[in-house]
């Protein structure tokens, strides 16, 4: 049996939490490890920060839409902002590239997200916004 779920949460800061929530609520019922967890968190805590972080401009209002969804034991996540994009996706996915060095970002979470995921994607273009997409078997 498939369970999904989805939401539309404004881009906050406080809302990465309540996507990790979320996203461990729909993994309840498969009794999974602490590291699979933490990872999935770290992933999901990631995706939705850049989202919020990257994805739009300061006091620009915007919106992060997440998808999840567990097919027995696969988990798939799909986290979308409608932001300003990224313009060279190869380039944003190399280690220790950030488009905030002023922030003191590290430039590693693309990184993280790929090393904790079975399968991981970026979708981007300019003025249309980014989404990432994950699976993890458990």
């Amino acid at each position: 049996m498939k369970n999904e779920i989805s939401v539309t949460m404004p881009a906050i800061a406080s809302n990465a939490s309540l996507a990790r929530l979320i996203v461990m609520g729909i993994l309840t019922p498969l009794d999974a490890d602490t590291q699979q967890l933490t990872e999935i968190k770290t992933v999901v805590s990631e995706a939705v920060t850049n989202a919020i972080i990257h994805g739009y401009e300061e006091n620009v209002e915007g919106i992060v839409e997440l998808k999840v969804s567990l097919e027995g034991r696969r988990l798939s996540v799909v986290i979308k902002d409608h932001g300003i994009g990224i313009d060279d996706i190869e380039l944003a996915l190399q280690p220790l590239f950030t488009t905030k060095q002023d922030e003191e970002r590290s430039g590693l979470g693309f990184m993280i997200m790929e090393s904790f995921t079975d399968d991981f994607e970026v979708i981007s273009a300019p003025g249309v916004g980014t989404t990432v997409r994950f699976e993890r078997e458990l």
